[in-house]
């Protein structure tokens, strides 16, 4: 039996709006056809960063410290594209042999009830001000101009701006795509398709969803207790 021996499929963004369309039932015709279908194909990747469906994304990026500055930009080239940090660590490096300290995630209101925010020392706490252009607070002040700073960012997807553009995903998340723009679609052009469509999209997102997620090894060890009186 013959196979192809490819595993290169992708479609670009006017295959997806085709596929969109025909699963509610129409044609793409004319120009706002493809102008509407591309805003809502965008609005579809913002509600999955909303959601936490693009772990793709994740981005590390070390950031130099510097004595006394507390706040940092998350992106020095692009700082809107920044959704948020899933963790961070401080290294320090002394006589070549580098030791990390695992930080952590504090609130709005509890980085702002802590009383000296100028005290310095080693970086423990950082809190995330999730503005347009999200920025970085640490807690202690950093005490030296030495360390770095390790940030895991949750990032935005690239827009969809061309027809011809290709979306940064795995091949996994193709379905969950398409079902969640035919849905999208369907509530402007299709609404008597909106109740199935919808439940298929949720079908195809918790799929998604379920194989986006971080895996540890899971082993069980029996309880051999019951057996020592036997």
């Amino acid at each position: 039996m013959a196979v192809s021996g490819s595993k290169n499929f992708e479609l670009d963004v006017a295959e997806y709006i085709e596929e969109a369309f025909e699963r509610c039932g129409l044609e793409l015709r004319t120009a706002y056809d493809l102008k509407t279908a591309k805003r809502s194909l965008n609005l579809l990747l913002a509600e999955w960063a909303n959601r936490g469906l693009n772990q793709w994304t994740i981005s590390q990026t070390s950031i130099a410290l510097t004595q006394g500055t507390s706040s940092y930009s998350l992106d020095a080239t692009n700082p809107t594209a920044v959704i948020d940090v899933l963790d961070a660590f401080v290294r320090r490096t002394t006589n070549g042999t580098p030791s990390d300290l695992q930080m952590n995630q504090i609130s709005r209101s509890e980085y702002a009830a802590v009383p000296d925010k100028t005290a310095q020392g080693r970086p423990s706490q950082y809190f995330v001000d999730k503005q347009i252009s999200p920025t970085i607070f640490l807690y202690n002040t950093p005490e030296n101009s030495t360390d770095v700073l390790y940030v895991n960012r949750l990032m935005r997807m690239d827009d969809v701006d061309a027809s011809t553009d290709t979306l940064q995903m795995p091949f996994r998340f193709y379905p969950c795509l398409s079902a969640g723009l035919a849905y999208y679609l369907s509530l402007k052009k299709s609404p008597e398709r909106t109740g199935m469509l919808k439940q298929l999209y949720e079908e195809e997102f918790e799929r998604a969803l379920s194989q986006d997620e971080d895996r540890a090894s899971f082993r069980a060890t029996p309880d051999l207790r019951a057996y020592d009186h036997a």
